[in-house]
């Protein structure tokens, strides 16, 4: 394509120029038509409760040969299941089968998962309403339900 319209009369032209190339932009596309939201299990909030199901150990990539402590958790709002990991030493301890939590995004780049830890974007904040890291300095007891 040529040079841009220049003239007295050119703002409509270059409106529409403008309207047409912003879709080559893939962070417009995915906006405009709401892709992250349809998308997301927690459809495009940042935190969001659920029941957590079971406790797995995800092996971690290559080079690191951890065991990293998560939970499977259903979420209350559209019953979606996610792994959510439980950050901290000790953390998986606090955790236990039908406790209710609050999972947050793990702010990986471009929301992925973040670090060595294999498809898991989120971690877990609050178990029971009590923030997990004050549980696991010994700041409050946890609750008994």
């Amino acid at each position: 394509m040529g040079k841009k319209s220049s003239g007295i009369n050119a703002a409509k032209k270059l409106q529409n120029r403008r309207k047409t190339f912003r879709w080559s932009n893939k962070w417009y596309v995915r906006s405009t038509l709401g892709l992250k939201a349809k998308s997301d299990p927690l459809r495009g909030a940042s935190q969001a409760k659920g029941i957590v199901l079971e406790k797995v150990q995800l092996e971690a990539k290559q080079p690191n040969s951890a065991m990293r402590k998560c939970v499977r958790v259903q979420l209350i709002k559209n019953g979606r299941q996610i792994t959510a990991f439980a950050p901290g030493d000790g953390a998986i301890k606090l955790i236990d089968e039908h406790d209710e939590v609050i999972i947050e995004c793990i702010g990986g780049k471009m929301g992925r998962s973040m670090g060595d830890i294999p498809g898991v974007r989120w971690q877990v904040i609050k178990v029971n309403d009590q923030s997990i890291e004050a549980l696991r300095k010994g700041k409050i007891e946890k609750a008994r339900k």
